[in-house]
């Protein structure tokens, strides 16, 4: 494969996922991973230190990288991130000193809100119910013949919405 089809490949592998959103999310988990490890003379310890300080990242962590593989579930890996990188302000070290919760938080918000460029989730709905890649299962809607409408369903033309039905009967004479 040439270089320049191994960038597309890349290029269509970060459109089809929340690239950007598992991208800030896993930094956050590694930058609070990394304050609860740090050798620092002042380090705060608040709640359980030993295991949730170790545990709140590592969850972190495992939601950025599945929001990478598993696009379709970015919703639930996006806010299991978001309530954990709150979680972590108790349990390590004031969220990574506030840098990690901050990261982990706008990644999280990031993969919530993200979608395709042409309005596709990453389950291959669109916005209207149509599918994107090739419409064929597009919504489904019972085909009327071309005189038959329903009673409670008025046409564009008739007056009888802005009107009320007398005035819409009456001839205008001037």
């Amino acid at each position: 494969m040439t270089r320049a089809g191994v960038t597309v490949a890349r290029t269509g592998w970060r459109h089809r996922r929340p690239f950007w959103g598992g991208l800030f999310v896993l930094l956050g988990g590694l930058e609070i991973m990394f304050t609860v490890w740090a050798p620092l003379g002042v380090v705060l310890h608040v709640g359980m230190q030993n295991f949730i300080g170790y545990l709140i990242p590592i969850v972190i962590i495992l939601c950025g990288l599945l929001l990478w593989f598993t696009p379709a579930q970015r919703i639930f890996y996006s806010l299991v991130a978001i309530v954990c990188g709150l979680a972590s302000w108790l349990t390590s070290n004031m969220g990574g000193f506030i840098i990690g919760l901050l990261l982990t938080l706008t990644g999280g918000a990031l993969a919530f809100a993200w979608t395709t460029a042409d309005g596709a989730t990453a389950d291959g709905a669109t916005a209207d119910g149509a599918t994107a890649e090739g419409g064929a299962e597009a919504r489904t809607t019972r085909e009327r013949p071309a005189g038959e409408q329903p009673a409670d369903d008025p046409t564009i033309g008739d007056l009888s919405i802005v009107t009320s039905p007398r005035s819409a009967d009456k001839s205008t004479e001037e």
